[in-house]
């Protein structure tokens, strides 16, 4: 019996002809008559349906008829409601009825398949797309362990995402959401998607009738009356297939080739910002798989991590050669979710490439964090190894100063973006590596820190502070090995206090500031300048042995001479604006540090251990050297020094606190500290200012240039001039630091310290 509709031109052609509109909408009534009526056999439907696309391909010659202008979208339809109706009716959950038996059996997805990759009609792949979609979607049978459906499925997906802006990307991208949605509801079908050529080759002797469960064969023998099945005849779909290409045997694809996975990644890439997102968070739903052997499948047996992390160094190669930092800067906080540029920001070459860069490094980090542990350890190795190692090392350790100035502040970019705690690991070992000895003075420097600490005393004053700015990044992270590595490995034990001498009785006995060359020297009196007020006596301390934090704070305060401060002319408060951010830093530091069990008290010394040389580690010898050479530095340079040091003296470690913040302690011979620092650069100052006429009103000049007050002119003696308002500035800020940390009346910040110079 003809399928309704069915007409032939002149010369045999099939047609459609615009009077056959009354047949087909009769064939729809007879259709929803036969929803209502049982009598009506669903499975002749259904096998009528399919004939009548096959008769369409078998008889027409037009071959630029667009598919969606035949009737074939309208039988796909149909076919899919009449398989929804049946499972609906059926009286056991989880049996194959006769229509779904039929289109396992003849395979009807493997041939819709082909048609797909052949586009013909064309636009046909887009309603394959559609039409497998939504079976797989509405279908409450398990489909996909059968041969008959993984293997077109596997087909289907090595279409997609191959070719930019294509025209089915969204049906793909709605494809692959489905099948993201049933992997994550049954890991185990993550096997039968993402399989290849030779899984699929050892199947090969077992065809599509043997994979049929029992109790959906014997449904289907029971409701066919008196074992009539339908007939596709020799125009039928077993038929038809003979004459198809050789695409319908094995995949061509192995685990290597395009697959679910790849497909996701090609459709990352679309230029439409919903197929995008739509694509990643399907990825996202793939990698956080919930099944341990799943999760090992995908990362030992598929290339997901491999074609993820590729992607990321093609998009960093894509990059210009030379970036500058500010401009880097200017693009912070990308998300994956919207990775294209602010369009309110200055454009500048490679903006939109860097953009692209920063947020699928911010997706990886996401799918990182997302994802199984098995996932996440996998890739998090991979960005290290391809990305860090084979990318980034090289470009850091080059002798090009553009090469180093553009990959550091890349990676401080990228570590910025950076939450995932297992990437977060691999790029602290990428950084700092794995040892957490102790450093010795004569350790030699070829390790990848080694040199980005040099880099920080870098010739050039660019690469110095992208250098510095690095590590004030990872000092924010949350890892221990970060501040161990760089300060407390060489703190344990406390070498830098002497051993087996008693406490001093007075401060000036501590520091023996009037034998330092340094501090006083010949002339100051005659001169009109006078040194700091004198210390003041023995500090008070704390049963713990702590040094009150009262001295701490007047000590600080008290550093930098009164001909040499400025801020008091400006009506500032003192160090009280700093106050404010301190506490709100250091509370955030104290939360971030928490897990890692450090101790509340100072290791007590043993008095009979001799002394062992002291190194302070060359992170902290760097900052040390830098910090005596503020006087002489460029401003943007000293900001950036003295603001590390600011990190460190945040956290709240005992040996850290008393290294960095305690004036009193009594120094091992050869040692110094930060405090000890800053008297020999008060004592260099001191003998500089004589040389400098009119010292107090260039200096208050200066100061009102640096906040914006007055307009910028070059002067005489400014790097000094502005050396000198960081110093005083740096002191208040330390002296804010070791309040909120210790306050003096008791564990809760005082908002309302006393005036400078007093607590």
């Amino acid at each position: 019996m003809p399928f309704l509709g069915e007409v032939f031109g002149e010369g045999g052609s099939y047609q459609f002809k615009a009077s056959s509109s009354q047949s087909v909408e009769m064939e729809r009534a007879l259709l929803e008559k036969g929803k209502r009526e049982p009598s009506i056999n669903l499975l002749e439907a259904f096998v009528e349906h399919w004939k009548g696309i096959t008769h369409y391909y078998i008889e027409s010659t037009d071959e630029n008829t667009p598919a969606k202008k035949t009737d074939i979208p309208w039988r796909l339809k149909q076919m899919l409601d009449i398989l929804v109706y049946e499972e609906r009716q059926q009286v056991s959950a989880g049996e194959a009825g006769p229509c779904l038996e039929y289109l396992l059996q003849h395979r009807i997805l493997e041939t819709l398949c082909t048609l797909g990759r052949a586009e013909y009609p064309p636009g046909m792949r887009q309603q394959v797309l559609q039409f497998f979609s939504r079976v797989l979607a509405q279908v409450q049978h398990p489909l996909l362990h059968y041969l008959s459906i993984h293997r077109p499925v596997q087909k289907l997906l090595q279409l997609g995402g191959t070719v930019p802006g294509s025209l089915t990307e969204k049906e793909e991208v709605q494809f692959t959401t489905v099948l993201c949605s049933k992997i994550q509801q049954d890991p185990d079908l993550l096997t039968y998607i993402l399989e290849g050529k030779r899984i699929v080759s050892r199947k090969k002797a077992s065809r599509e009738p043997s994979t049929l469960p029992r109790a959906a064969a014997s449904v289907g023998d029971k409701d066919r009356p008196h074992s009539k099945t339908p007939d596709p005849g020799p125009c039928g779909a077993r038929a038809w297939t003979t004459q198809l290409p050789a695409e319908t045997e094995e995949p061509d694809g192995g685990t290597g080739e395009s697959n679910l996975v790849t497909c996701l990644i090609g459709l990352c890439r679309s230029k439409k910002s919903r197929v995008a997102l739509k694509a990643r968070e399907n990825l996202l739903l793939l990698v956080s798989v919930a099944s341990q052997a799943a999760a090992t499948y995908l990362v030992q047996s598929s290339p997901c991590c491999l074609v993820i992390v590729e992607h990321l160094c093609q998009l960093y190669q894509s990059m210009p050669t030379f970036l500058d930092p500010a401009d880097i800067a200017t693009l912070e906080g990308i998300s994956w979710r919207l990775p294209s540029a602010p369009s309110d920001e200055a454009s500048f070459p490679g903006k939109e490439a860097l953009a692209a860069f920063l947020g699928w490094f911010d997706y990886c980090d996401h799918l990182v964090t997302e994802a199984h542990p098995v996932v996440a350890d996998a890739l998090a190795k991979a960005v290290a190894e391809k990305l860090f190692v084979e990318i980034l090392q090289p470009q850091l350790l080059h002798v090009s100063e553009q090469s180093i100035l553009t990959s550091t502040a890349l990676l401080t970019a990228m570590l910025r973006q950076l939450c995932s705690p297992a990437l977060l690991r691999e790029a602290v070992t990428f950084l700092l590596g794995p040892d957490q000895q102790a450093a010795a003075l004569e350790d030699s420097p070829y390790t990848l820190c080694s040199h980005l600490i040099g880099h920080c005393d870098h010739l050039s004053d660019e690469i110095s502070i992208a250098t510095l700015r690095l590590f004030e990044e990872l000092l924010q992270k949350p890892h221990e090995q970060i501040i161990r590595s760089l300060i407390l490995c060489n703190l344990e034990g406390r070498p830098y206090v002497a051993r087996g001498s008693p406490e001093p009785e007075s401060y000036e006995d501590t520091l023996d500031l009037e034998e330092d060359p340094y501090y006083f020297t010949d002339g100051l009196v005659d001169s009109g300048f006078q040194p700091p007020a004198k210390p003041p006596p023995a500090p008070a301390t704390n049963s713990d042995g702590k040094t009150a934090v009262t001295e701490i704070v007047n000590s600080f305060l008290c550093l930098v001479p009164e001909e040499a401060k400025t801020s008091a002319f400006l009506e500032e408060t003192g160090y009280d604006t700093y106050v404010h951010d301190a506490y709100g830093l250091f509370q955030e530091c104290s939360s971030r540090v928490a897990p890692w069990g450090w101790p509340q008290s100072l290791t007590p010394l043993d008095p009979h251990e001799p002394e062992r040389p002291f190194f302070e580690g060359h992170f902290l010898r760097m900052l040390f050297d830098r910090m005596s050479r503020i006087l002489e530095q460029p401003y943007s340079l000293n900001l950036q020094v003295t603001s590390v040091l600011s990190r460190l003296a945040l956290f709240p470690h005992p040996h850290i606190h008393e290294y960095l913040l305690d004036p009193y302690i009594n120094l091992a011979p050869g040692c110094r500290s930060l405090f000890s620092v800053l008297v020999r650069v008060i004592g260099d100052l001191m003998q500089r200012i004589q040389r400098v006429p009119q010292f107090p009103g260039k200096l208050l000049l200066v100061r009102k240039q640096l906040m914006g007050q007055v307009p910028g002119e070059q002067l005489d003696h400014q790097t000094l001039l502005q050396g000198v308002v960081v110093l005083e500035e740096f002191c208040k800020e330390l002296a804010a630091i070791a309040f909120v940390k210790f306050p003096p009346h008791g564990p809760h910040l005082r908002l309302s310290p006393a005036p400078e110079g007093h607590v």
